[in-house]
Order: structure tokens, then sequence, then C-alpha cells
């Protein structure tokens, strides 16, 4: 079917609107965490699963998805994945308690999961000419950065009016009218029924993730649990050996391992897994220093860390522009060192100069623009058109594993620093080393504020602070150098052509 070039760009706007859904719900509880964890009581590992719960479902899910995509329509799965984000985002938005809000975040994953993969197929199949899909999947991208950066903002305007189901809430409307535009504008659902979908693998997959991410989390605890830690590395090992047994017996796997041997395809997904994982760290511990440290508003907090999308939207939109001209080395190895650099100017001046802080996130944002919005053209131009759900599920899995390992890594890493290192006054209950907010708390009981208390709280999380951005800007400077090392050789386009294409 011939799809006119106006109907093929209105329909880039609505999958677009979608992947912003699903990015903005993603980084939307980065500004409302304290005041999620204080409305709810929830704990400070209550508060991480919060968030971790959405993208470590989704990322589980994401591989499944796609194939089942290519097998019932890629039109139908985004329209399914619509309706069950919607009603997600309704039953998150009245959650009792936090237990019952980690659930409902795990339900929106499912919506998402089936969503996630749709958005760039659809593009996939839509944009036939390589250079025109290239500037589609680097629009597709920049809204990607763009709902990241704009969900502690969102969040802080809806916390200063309304309660915090708000940010929930605020989906509806949008998936109703994604609904109404898809149904006008998407192709026809064209199914493949000669496609399988392996639910076992599907499950295979989640237990590895969900294994690994509380591997992390408990080993980065300031007084981890040796067999949990044991417990859950298990659960990854079994899961992941019994994934990949599986997947070389299926006749329709949901991942063929031969795609990765493309150099090409392979520096698309480590760069959206390490952009994604600055990106994602980066907004969790800002928001949260700014917000305990310096009294900011959830708003003010959010607009500080938009500065990363103000640097990340020119450069992603060039960078597809120009892709074909420059190839992917300049745009994804010096996009993420570009990163890394601008991390340091921002951790050498956090505590100090909030204009070189900006300044600093802007020089980020910049970087991981350029490299997130060519990581995917790198891997969709390096498969078969037949592969489209099956590349799209990794470069969404890429950038989702990338969030979930920051929030579960760098934020169990904030907890643990602060932890060891708060020099309590005499007096003091140890459990103001649970968390700054629990030390805070603790310092405005009585009839006045406990000022020792806070200094030292806010100075322990400073240091704490400094110790997880030096770990994305180390994260930044690795994934330069291997990206650097798989693009050496590669020229202009997105596709990798001569005897390394596979």
């Amino acid at each position: 079917m011939i799809i006119s070039t106006r109907r093929r760009w209105l329909l880039l706007a609505v999958v677009s609107a979608g992947l912003l859904l699903i990015t903005l719900d993603n980084s939307i509880l980065y500004s409302a965490l304290p005041t999620l964890v204080e409305d709810l009581g929830a704990s400070s590992s209550q508060g991480l699963w919060i968030i971790n719960a959405y993208p470590v479902v989704m990322a589980g899910l994401l591989l499944g998805s796609g194939t089942l995509g290519d097998r019932v329509g890629h039109r139908r799965m985004f329209l399914v994945g619509l309706v069950v984000f919607g009603a997600a985002s309704l039953v998150a938005a009245f959650s009792a308690g936090p237990e019952a809000l980690i659930a409902a975040r795990a339900f929106l994953a499912v919506g998402a999961a089936a969503m996630m993969p749709a958005t760039l197929a659809l593009i996939r199949v839509t944009f036939d000419d390589e250079r025109e899909r290239n500037v589609a999947i680097a629009i597709w991208g920049t809204m990607a950065v763009v709902g990241s950066a704009l969900g502690p903002i969102v969040s802080g305007i809806l916390l200063q009016h309304f309660w915090w189901g708000s940010v929930f809430i605020i989906n509806v409307p949008v998936v109703v009218a994604a609904v109404v535009a898809t149904l006008a504008l998407a192709p026809p659902n064209d199914p493949d029924p000669s496609k399988q979908w392996d639910l076992t693998s599907s499950l295979l997959a989640l237990v590895t993730l969900v294994g690994l991410v509380m591997a992390i989390k408990e080993t980065a605890k300031a007084d981890p649990a040796p067999a949990v830690i044991a417990a859950a590395l298990l659960a990854t090992a079994v899961g992941g050996r019994a994934f990949a047994r599986r997947q070389r017996r299926l006749p329709y796997p949901l991942l063929d391992f031969a795609i990765f041997r493309n150099r090409a395809f392979l520096a698309g997904v480590l760069a959206a897994g390490f952009a994604l994982f600055a990106l994602a760290g980066i907004q969790l511990v800002t928001t949260q220093r700014f917000q305990l440290v310096e009294g900011f508003t959830p708003l003010r907090a959010g607009f500080l860390v938009a500065a990363v999308a103000a640097g990340a939207f020119p450069t992603a939109m060039l960078g597809g522009a120009i892709l074909h001209r420059v190839g992917l080395l300049p745009l994804i190895t010096g996009g993420l060192a570009l990163g890394a650099v601008g991390t340091v100017v921002a951790l050498m001046n956090f505590a100090t100069s909030t204009p070189l802080l900006v300044t600093g996130l802007i020089i980020t944002g910049g970087g991981l623009g350029a490299a997130m919005s060519v990581a995917s053209s790198a891997i969709m131009g390096n498969v078969p058109a037949s592969r489209a759900g099956m590349a799209s599920s990794v470069e969404e899995v890429s950038y989702e594993f990338g969030g979930l390992v920051a929030v579960a890594l760098l934020g169990s890493l904030l907890t643990a620093v602060y932890s060891a290192t708060i020099d309590l006054p005499a007096g003091v209950p140890d459990r103001a080393r649970d968390s700054l907010d629990s030390a805070l708390a603790l310092a405005d009981e009585g009839a006045r504020t406990n000022i020792p208390l806070v200094t030292a709280a806010s100075e322990a999380f400073d240091g704490a602070y400094l110790a997880v951005m030096i770990v994305v800007a180390a994260a930044l400077a690795i994934g330069t150098l291997a990206t650097g090392i798989l693009l050496r050789r590669h020229g202009p386009g997105s596709a990798l052509t001569g005897p390394a294409q596979h």
C-alpha cells in the first residue's frame, strides 16, 4: 500500500506521541518521588521499586511483544497497548498504598511494552526511503529525549495544583486522542501468522531481568544480604541460560543472536543503553538533590534537569539530517564523549555554581541527543524489513535496560554512600541513616529544626551525589571507547556495508 507523504508524517506524529507518553511516564516520578514517599509512607526501597517496576517489566516483555507484533500486526499491537496504558494509568492514579502503586506501574509496563516496538516498526514499514526514514527515526528519538526531560517538569506543574495521582491521570486524554488518530491514519493491519510467539521466552527474559535488578539493588545497599544477592544472581544465570538455549532451538526465536554480529547494529544497541543510563541517572539524582538539599520545588527541580533536553533537542534533530553525510562514528561515539565531558563539568560545579551546573547539563544533553537520535537508525538500518519487530524490540530493550540499571544501581548507590558516610550528631536515632528524607523528617520533629542533623545529612547526600555522577561519567567514557572500536571503519549512512555486513 502506497501511503501519501502527508499521511506518513501525520502517522509519525501519532506514534511519536505514543513514545512521548511512555518515556514521560518513566521520568515523571523523578520529581514526584519525594512527595510519593511522604504521602504513601513508602520506604526508600519501595520508592525505587515504584520507579523501577515500570522499566523492568517492560524490558522483560519487549522482545516478546515485538515478535507478537510481527505475528498479529503492529497497528493492532499499538492500539491494544494504548488501551492497556490508559486503563493502567487510572489504576495507578488511585492506588491506596506503595504496594498497589508498584503493581499498577507493572500493569502500565504491559501497555508500554505492547506499544513501543510497534511505534518503531510502523516507521520502518511506512518510510521506504533511507534518508527520509533516518529523519523520521531522529524525530522519533527526539521524542524520547523530550519525554524524559518533560517528565520532571510536568510532574512539578501538576503537584503544585493537584494530588500526586494527577501525574497518571494526564495520560488518559492523550491515549484517547492517539487511539482515534491511529484508526484514521495507520496503514491496514498486516499480520504474519507464520511468525511464532513464544510466551515462555518472554517469561524467561523477565525472570532474568528481575533477578539482575534485584542483585544490583541489593549489592549497592549499605548492608547487603548475601543470601538475597546469591538467589538473585542464580535466577539471572538460570533464566538467561534457559532463554539463550531456547532461542537457539526455536525456528522463530524472539531474539536471533546473529544480528549482533553486525558492528553498526551492536554499536547502536550499546549507545542507546549508555545514553539512557546517563540520562535517567542524572535526572533521578539531580531532581532529588536539589529538592531535598537546596529546597527547590518539584517544578523548579524539573526545569533544572530540563537543561539536558535543551541541549539534546537541536543535536538530535541535526543528527538525523546529517547522518547520510557523516556516518555513525562522529555522532554516536562523539556524542557519548561529549556527554562524558558535560557530566564532568556538572559534577565539578553542582555545589558551587548553578549556572555552571546547567552548562554541564546542556553539554551532556547535546552529546546524548546526537547519540540517541542515530542509535535507532543504526539498529533499524541494519536489519531487513522482515526483522523490523525484532530489531525494534532490541532497540527498546537497550533503552529500557539502560534506564532501569541507572535507577537500580545509582539509586541504591546514592542511598548506600549516604548511609555509610553520614556523621550523625549525638542523640540522633540511627534511622536517620536510612535516607535523607528520614533525616529531614527527624530534624523537623519537636519545636525547632535540628540544624546539625540537617547539615550532616546534606553533606553526606552531596558526597553520594558526587559518587553517582562520577559513575555516570565513567559509564559514558566506557561507551565512547566501545562504540569507537565498533564503528572505526564505518562510513556515511546508517547501514553497514562490505564484508562485515550480516
